[in-house]
């Protein structure tokens, strides 16, 4: 099995950086301080609790109700894994790279959010935050093979949940933050992030594969 993890510990690591290196708060920040250049502090701390808060509530709702999700559409786990490590792994080069992945905003739509009342729901929460690519995640590791239990969800509710503080003290604390690490800083954490998530990735496309060439043996010809 390629993702074995041993403890609880062990999976709450792994479920953690790969959702913290898809929400990407690094990244996230940059477009955070364009989007609220023109607002006041009172404003842009709005916004960051706001953003936050929401991208929160939804990551946690498709970490407790993925399962039935899945269910309704009847995805199995392992065509999951083949196809959301798959949108990872794109993530990951666009992140290697430093572009700004279309899978969680596009540069018209970061653009058109500069001249919006709320940013805070739209790009802010989502996609910018939560995105596709977040939610996938979240679906694999709450979906294991042998069934997600209570307790897996919770691990990952926690690891969402320790995501999205850091995400929020980053957000509140954006001036010192673009200050301290500069533009070159979150660059170099930006392409360590993609590096990760990549190699998450990759484990997710090779279990996925691996899972569903035992089931086809299995299959009576």
């Amino acid at each position: 099995m390629i993702l074995d993890f041993s403890s609880d510990f062990t999976f709450f690591i792994s479920a953690f950086t790969a959702i913290f290196s898809i929400v990407n708060p690094i990244s996230g920040v940059m477009a955070f301080v364009s989007i609220t250049s023109h607002m006041s502090q009172v404003d842009k701390s709005y916004v960051a609790n706001r953003s936050v808060v929401i991208a929160c509530l939804i990551a946690v709702i498709f970490a407790i109700s993925g399962e039935y999700i899945l269910k309704f559409f009847s995805i199995t786990p392992d065509s999951l894994r083949v196809a959301g490590g798959i949108l990872l792994f794109l993530v990951a080069i666009d992140m290697l790279f430093a572009r700004t992945s279309r899978e969680s905003i596009t540069s018209e739509e970061l653009s058109a959010a500069a001249h919006r009342e709320n940013v805070s729901v739209f790009p802010m929460a989502m996609p910018m935050l939560t995105g596709p690519g977040a939610i996938t995640t979240i679906l694999l590791y709450t979906n294991p093979k042998d069934g997600a239990g209570i307790q897996i969800k919770m691990v990952v509710i926690l690891a969402i949940l320790l995501t999205f503080i850091i995400t929020y003290l980053i957000f509140r604390f954006s001036d010192h933050f673009n200050n301290v690490v500069g533009m070159t800083g979150m660059l170099v954490m930006t392409r360590l992030m993609g590096l990760f998530l990549g190699a998450i990735a990759v484990g997710f496309i090779s279990e996925g594969i691996w899972h569903i060439y035992l089931e086809l043996l299995k299959t009576p010809v």
